[in-house]
């Protein structure tokens, strides 16, 4: 008649199986948590545009002020979107939280990292 011809006890079985997956012991496999994922870019960006500051004042010999502390200034702010957003990540149900725990940490020293910076030049 209509469709493939399945029982409802084969459609059943098969949808059980699926939703186990084929890991050991029936546990199937959990994607990494969104908003991790974003930690861990919003680290490597404010990284690189940490990075990117002190490069760029080394080589005009700290005549850049201007464009350095507004680029600071970025860098904070991603830096701190991306702490939250890791913090947010863990609040996801059935995750992997790898990403989340991986970028926390990072943005953390990142940002201390920073200040540590900014602290050290005011001086």
């Amino acid at each position: 008649m209509f469709g493939d011809g399945k029982s409802a006890e084969r459609k059943r079985r098969e949808k059980e199986r699926k939703k186990r997956g084929t890991r050991k012991y029936g546990q199937g496999h959990y994607r990494h948590s969104r908003l991790g994922i974003v930690s861990c870019c919003c680290a490597g960006a404010g990284f690189l545009i940490l990075a990117g500051c002190i490069g760029y004042a080394y080589l005009t010999r700290g005549t850049a002020a201007g464009i350095v502390g507004g680029a600071a200034v970025t860098a904070i702010i991603v830096l701190i979107c991306g702490f939250r957003s890791a913090v947010k990540g863990f609040k996801e149900r059935e995750k992997n939280y790898l990403t989340c725990k991986i970028g926390l940490p990072v943005n953390a020293v990142a940002l201390l990292v920073f200040l540590a910076v900014f602290i050290g030049g005011l001086k």
